[in-house]
């Protein structure tokens, strides 16, 4: 009895096209081109592992040699042809394992089978699997014969490593890429075997034989019997994980209710039953993260779709969904993603996975605190005048007081004249200055309701949040005051000025090509704010724009304001000095970099010297 059992994978191999499963793109493809007669010599099939890639190679070799095929472009199946074929007796059809047959004297044993015509049929078809494991030689002694075989010759390569294969195979082929089975196409495929096999299969369980295939048929048929030999037919949710050594869904949906009920010891008790019943513990993180993965699918309907698992229990996941916050879901992953990330470099494995479920625990009292914090410090901003929006919108105005706030009676009278309601935006912006302090001992007023004069009933949060609107309030009047007393205008001479002090610090820092190409430049100042630097050359133009972001950095900080600084070339002799007749070495050094800045750069990049 056990000599005639053959394994699914085997049994319910498809024979004809419109048995492939999940490969139309393919099928309807090669049935046209034997319809209309428009026949490749060569094909490479690839695409990843049980996907039906050799398959679909013996279906082309069997449909184009039957005697009678159907209107459908299907082989017939009862033709002398398609007998032998299925009998594997047939002489048109030779399969060639890659992997074992790689070397020259194998392909050349091929090519010299190939010059002899089909003596029953029309074509010869040569199957070849695993085509990346010939070696460079054999895909050389394969080129010729690939690109003109004779005309009742096809050659059908299979790979799952298309990018080991030499170009030059690639461009005489007809490449048919293979994609992964769906899931719903794998649980469909599954039931109706299991159907005729007198199984009783639980949708839910071939469910997870699908997503644990991952697009894989022939892995999916082969766990159906393993499974199927363990329960003696009977495929329950349970038994599939239990036979598949997963985790069940429903020991995620228990410790995700423990982390939102902050349940530490709740969680870590599940952990030590799953780690008790043998499984690692990147495979409860890597489960964990999947279970608040689908958590954050169901937050948005227009994202079910992605949401892949069993039917009976999406309804479970939406219930879940809602009743755990977003942020909560974003920030769980954020936790999980790290932890599995560092698992690896874990040395005590098991502490750092109960780290990640006791973060995960405290993880929603952090998310309400931080929404807590950001909630009142929102209620404080619209209840402060000094940081309310209709205030911004006014440029100079202060903001009336509301009716409902009194001003402290302690408070100093400078304090309550500052005008802390100038929005920063419509002032001239400052150069870079160091940071002003918020002064924590001066205690700057605060607006207090009438409704909580006793400070003892104020809460905490409340306090920090208004102390810490004074101490902005205290700093934007700090800000607004030393900018009121900073120049709006720069005048001719301090820019003169500011210039000189520039090319003097060139000079110390023994940068004499800057300082020989900046003496060359004049500079004109147009109020309120720029600064135009004129070149007698282009050379000294380039330098001029080379050095704009370090000058304005130095006018910037010189005058206290924001300088813009322009170009401009003007061919004025008088701007360029007159060289003296006889020059020293240094001076003629300063003459030929000036002419040539490479020769500066060369001397500068070496680390030279002038001496000659």
């Amino acid at each position: 009895m056990s000599d005639s059992y053959i394994v699914s994978a085997r049994k319910y191999r498809p024979q004809t096209f419109d048995t492939v499963v999940g490969q139309e793109h393919i099928t309807t493809t090669l049935k046209n081109a034997i319809k209309n007669r428009h026949l490749a010599h060569a094909y490479l099939f690839c695409g990843p592992r049980g996907v039906g890639k050799t398959t679909c190679a013996r279906i082309l070799a069997k449909t184009i040699n039957c005697e009678s095929p159907t209107a459908d472009m299907e082989a017939c199946g009862t033709c002398s042809t398609c007998t032998s074929f299925k009998d594997s007796t047939s002489f048109n059809v030779f399969e060639l394992d890659a992997a074992s047959n790689n070397s020259v004297d194998d392909i050349r044993e091929l090519t010299s089978q190939v010059r002899f015509a089909p003596q029953h049929g029309k074509f010869k078809v040569y199957i070849i699997d695993e085509v990346h494991m010939l070696s460079a030689s054999a895909f050389n002694a394969f080129l010729k014969t690939l690109e003109e075989p004779p005309p009742y010759a096809i050659f059908i390569l299979a790979t799952t490593e298309k990018h080991k294969i030499l170009p030059t195979i690639l461009s005489r082929c007809q490449i048919f890429d293979f994609k992964r089975i769906t899931t719903g196409d794998i649980v469909g495929h599954l039931q109706s075997i299991a159907g005729k096999e007198s199984m009783v299969a639980n949708e839910a369980a071939l469910h997870v034989i699908a997503q644990k295939s991952e697009g894989c048929m022939r892995d999916a048929l082969s766990m159906l019997d393993r499974i199927a030999s363990f329960t003696n037919g009977m495929l329950t949710y349970t038994n599939t994980m239990e036979h598949l050594n997963l985790l069940d869904a429903d020991l995620y949906f228990r410790m995700s209710d423990a982390m939102l009920a902050q349940d530490v010891a709740g969680t870590l008790l599940m952990l030590d039953n799953a780690l008790e019943r043998g499984f690692e513990g990147d495979v409860i993180i890597g489960g964990l993260a999947e279970h608040f993965r689908n958590l954050m699918l169901c937050k948005d309907a227009r994202m079910a779709k992605l949401l892949d698992v069993p039917a009976e229990h999406k309804q479970l996941y939406y219930e879940k969904a809602n009743q755990a916050p977003p942020a909560f879901v974003i920030s769980a992953l954020n936790v999980i993603n790290d932890s599995e990330l560092q698992y690896k470099n874990a040395t005590n494995k098991r502490l750092h996975v109960e780290m990640c479920l006791i973060r995960l625990c405290f993880l929603l009292q952090t998310v309400s605190g931080s929404a807590m914090s950001m909630g009142d410090h929102t209620a404080e901003k619209k209840n402060t005048s000094s940081v309310a929006p209709a205030s911004m919108q006014q440029p100079v105005a202060p903001a009336p007081q509301p009716a409902h706030v009194a001003q402290p009676a302690a408070a100093p009278p400078p304090r309550q004249e500052a005008p802390v309601t100038t929005p920063i935006a419509h002032a001239p912006v400052p150069p870079p200055q160091p940071a002003v302090p918020m002064a924590s001992t001066v205690q700057p007023p605060v607006a207090a309701p009438v409704a909580m004069a006793d400070p003892q009933v104020v809460p905490r949060s409340r306090k920090v949040s208004m102390n810490l609107i004074g101490d902005l309030d205290a700093a934007i009047s700090q800000a607004t005051a030393a900018m009121a007393d900073r120049p709006r205008e720069i005048s001719e001479a301090r820019a003169h000025e500011v210039f000189e002090i520039y090319k003097k610090e060139l000079q110390a820092a023994g940068k004499g090509v800057l300082y020989s190409q900046c003496s060359m430049m004049k500079i004109e100042v147009h109020p309120p704010d720029e600064v135009r630097i004129i070149s007698p050359h282009e050379l000294t133009d380039t330098y001029a724009r080379e050095q704009r972001t370090p000058m304005i950095e130095h006018f910037s900080r010189h005058t206290g304001m924001v300088i813009r600084i322009t170009n401009e070339i003007r061919e004025d002799k008088n701007l360029i000095p007159e060289q003296n007749k006889v020059l020293s070495k240094n001076e003629i050094y300063e003459v030929m970099s000036g002419k040539n800045p490479n020769l500066a750069r060369l001397k500068e990049g070496l680390g030279l010297s002038i001496e000659y």
